[in-house]
């Protein structure tokens, strides 16, 4: 190869945006060389380590738009902590048919029990296999899709919160929604009902839903949906944070009398 043809190897492997393959052809060329690899096997190698490259380039990118809070993987989930969790049914839900098939997931539970735990560990399951995840707090969510009703943009923002194969709504009725935000959320939960997965943590029964949203019948209307296409987890344990503060002689005794 002279140093033109090398030359222009390496700038139409930059014109097509081949990045892996153009920064490891020299080294791996001379490897191939001592190896005595054929010419299928050299391309076949490039093309694979491209393609692996861009997988993990495309899955880190697809990690920061899901704006997940922290790193809380499936594995690492103590379930001998949780007994009332059946390990089979997590599998299920892990193995992200609910997403293929536009369904839902809620996790209900008092605090600290590890609702936010497994949402955002099957939402990191979800974006190693390729799917657009957004994560939201309730709360800021509703704030945001509010702003946007206020600034004439709240169908932009719900084209945009829509366009994701799985969206997290975590803590849902820690803070209850005005009005205006409850519409707003109704309008979210339509646009997205039986077209994309959602998965839902809350600390409230189904029936105290009417109190986050300050009105029954809008309630009602909003768990019909929800709960249409739908699999309920109920966590039955004892606060992970709790138990924790136990540990560490830290958890206020209780008094009688």
């Amino acid at each position: 190869m002279n140093g033109f043809e090398y030359e222009r190897l390496h700038g139409n492997l930059k014109l097509l945006k081949l990045i892996t393959f153009d920064s490891i052809l020299d080294n791996y060329l001379e490897i191939a060389a001592k190896e005595g690899r054929s010419t299928i096997e050299i391309i076949d190698y490039l093309i694979a380590q491209e393609l692996q490259s861009r997988d993990a380039r495309s899955q880190a990118l697809r990690m920061r738009i899901a704006g997940f809070p922290m790193d809380k993987r499936l594995d690492d989930f103590n379930f001998d902590f949780q007994p009332s969790l059946d390990q089979t049914v997590i599998r299920e839900i892990a193995s992200l048919k609910f997403i293929h098939n536009a369904e839902n997931i809620v996790f209900l539970g008092p605090p600290g029990v590890g609702k936010t735990h497994l949402a955002i560990g099957l939402g990191i399951e979800a974006v190693k296999a390729g799917f657009k995840v957004h994560f939201a707090n309730a709360s800021s969510l509703v704030e945001k899709l509010e702003k946007a009703d206020k600034e004439k943009r709240l169908e932009e923002k719900i084209r945009y919160l829509s366009k994701f194969h799985l969206l997290i709504i975590d803590e849902m009725g820690y803070l209850p929604f005005n009005d205006s935000g409850a519409h707003c959320f109704f309008q979210l939960i339509s646009r997205r009902y039986e077209k994309a997965a959602t998965i839902f943590t809350s600390n409230k029964s189904f029936g105290e839903w009417g109190e986050i949203f300050g009105d029954h019948v809008i309630a009602a209307a909003i768990l019909d949906r929800i709960l249409h296409h739908c699999a309920t987890v109920n966590i039955k344990g004892e606060s992970y944070r709790l138990k924790e503060r136990k540990r560490h002689g830290l958890a206020q005794p209780s008094f009688s009398g």
